[in-house]
């Protein structure tokens, strides 16, 4: 009889240590910088492409950041020719910080960019450029790539943008998507999301943003069609702890270039 009790004893410690080091190997948030250049002619664009594909995708990989994205408006949107947005997944502020000098330090990249780095002023590359900082949800702490074979060119990528009306009332939507189940809800029907993040630094704060993908446009409304009719999304819509809760809904539709990681 003890040698059982001990048996069972150590089998529960066994069980334990499993249970704790699932727990300490679990992934910590990212954060991600969203670049998006604003450009006022084909040759601004050209340039900025050719400094992203050519210098700063390389020089990030060499850096230590696995997986660059960068996108352009879908053809069909006003904005096509105007906008590239580049996403940068990154694992600390810290990294955040220390990324200029660590690419100012790499000879490569400093070499491929110098039409964009030493543009002259009456010359530049681009017209303004904003910068979005996030941290990844709770519930979803890493970037994923999209599980797509389809052209790239044909490929709609959907970020949105949920802002909230005060900063309580946006957490109560970022806790939808986390304890609310709309992360695993958006996982279960196929969205391809690359990132849930609640932004830190913005324009339009209180916000929360988010990216899934599709191999197309149909796929994409076939996708949200699938979602306003499931069973799990009616019920969670409708719960009274989850109402009212954003104020401006805001979809970009874009594409990855041919060189983009995501």
């Amino acid at each position: 009889m003890s040698n059982y009790r001990n048996l069972n004893f150590l089998f529960t410690l066994l069980l334990l240590g499993i249970a704790l080091s699932t727990v300490a190997a679990a992934p910590k948030r990212e954060f991600y910088e969203i670049k998006i250049y604003h450009l006022k002619n084909a040759d601004q664009e050209a340039r900025v492409e050719a400094f992203l594909k050519d210098a700063y995708v390389p020089a990030a990989h060499r850096a230590g950041i696995k997986n660059v994205g960068v996108f352009k408006p879908v053809a069909t949107d006003t904005m096509a020719g105007k906008l590239i947005y580049v996403l940068t997944p990154i694992k600390s502020l810290d990294q955040l910080l220390t990324l200029p000098k660590t690419l100012d330090k790499d000879a490569a990249y400093v070499s491929a960019g110098k039409d964009y780095i030493e543009a002259n002023y009456k010359n530049p590359p681009y017209a303004r450029f904003e910068s979005i900082v996030l941290q990844a949800f709770t519930d979803a702490p890493v970037h994923m790539k999209p599980n797509l074979t389809g052209p790239k060119s044909e490929r709609v990528y959907e970020l949105r943008s949920y802002e909230g009306h005060t900063e309580k009332i946006y957490q109560n939507k970022v806790k939808m998507f986390n304890a609310g189940g709309e992360v695993p809800l958006f996982k279960r029907l196929g969205f391809n999301a690359v990132f849930y993040g609640e932004v830190i630094a913005g324009s339009h704060m209180p916000n929360l943003m988010y990216m899934t993908t599709f191999e197309n446009k149909a796929s994409r409304d076939a996708h949200w069609k699938s979602f306003t009719e499931d069973a799990e999304w009616n019920k969670l819509k409708v719960n009274p702890e989850y109402q009212n809760n954003v104020s401006k809904n805001t979809s970009f539709f874009l594409y990855p270039t041919e060189y983009s990681d995501i």
